[in-house]
């Protein structure tokens, strides 16, 4: 006797769609305005255990006649938060720590994967997808401005 697995299939072909869905979406924080500074599609990425590092993602945008800087972060979520920048120098390409980030007046700056970024170090758990991470932003000018990083799936980036 031979049985059909047609009910089988249909089941583990919608999961395998569900979680497709899933691991292809991405989740952005709410916009945060201080000042003129205001910071929007904020974002991370979801952590294996053990990992003791994390990039962070963001744009900030400044509609002042001012410009300002983002000098610092720091995010209780990890036990250090630098300023990063990734740059080729000749054919490599290099991460480095910088002082600040310049965001000129009425224009913006965004911290995306291959350039500036926020760099997570010695993590006080695995970042979980669906889950976020409160992150204080000090600007020159601004001031403080808290944000809360919604953690996406692993390897989702922004599109």
């Amino acid at each position: 006797m031979i049985k059909s697995n047609k009910g089988f299939v249909f089941k583990v072909t919608t999961a395998c769609i569900g979680l497709a869905m899933i691991l292809s979406s991405q989740v952005y924080a709410q916009a945060v305005k201080v000042d003129a500074v205001s910071v929007s599609d904020a974002y991370t990425r979801a952590t294996v255990p053990g990992q003791k590092v994390a990039g962070g993602f963001l744009k900030i945008q400044n509609k002042g006649n001012t410009p300002d800087q983002l000098i610092s972060a720091s995010s209780p979520s990890a036990g250090d938060v630098q300023l990063h920048e990734m740059a080729m120098e000749g054919n490599v390409m290099k991460m480095r720590q910088v002082k600040d980030i310049a965001v000129p007046a009425n224009g913006s700056v965004e911290l995306k994967p291959g350039g500036y970024h926020l760099m997570f170090l010695d993590l006080k758990g695995p970042f979980v997808a669906g889950e976020t991470i409160p992150v204080k932003l000090k600007f020159a000018k601004s001031g403080d401005v808290e944000v809360k990083l919604p953690v996406n799936a692993a390897g989702a980036m922004k599109h």
